[in-house]
């Protein structure tokens, strides 16, 4: 599904989100893009510092969405 070469992790984790507007968990992000969680939290970290993503608690959980919260 995702091109491991020509993208970075990053690239990655941003497609992935992007084709699931209802959120994921570092968990099923990993899964989907086949990568580890670590490597997932790291690239979420960097697009959120970057503004790309907004993250929203639920319990002990975060979903992480594409896009600024509508903001």
């Amino acid at each position: 599904m995702f091109k491991r070469k020509e993208e970075s992790k990053k690239d990655i984790v941003s497609e992935v989100l992007k084709n699931h507007k209802e959120g994921l968990t570092i968990v099923e992000i990993s899964k989907l893009g086949k990568m580890s969680r670590n490597t997932v939290a790291v690239a979420l970290a960097e697009l959120k510092g970057e503004g790309k993503i907004w993250v929203r608690p639920i319990g002990k959980a975060k979903l992480n969405y594409w896009g600024n919260n509508g903001k």
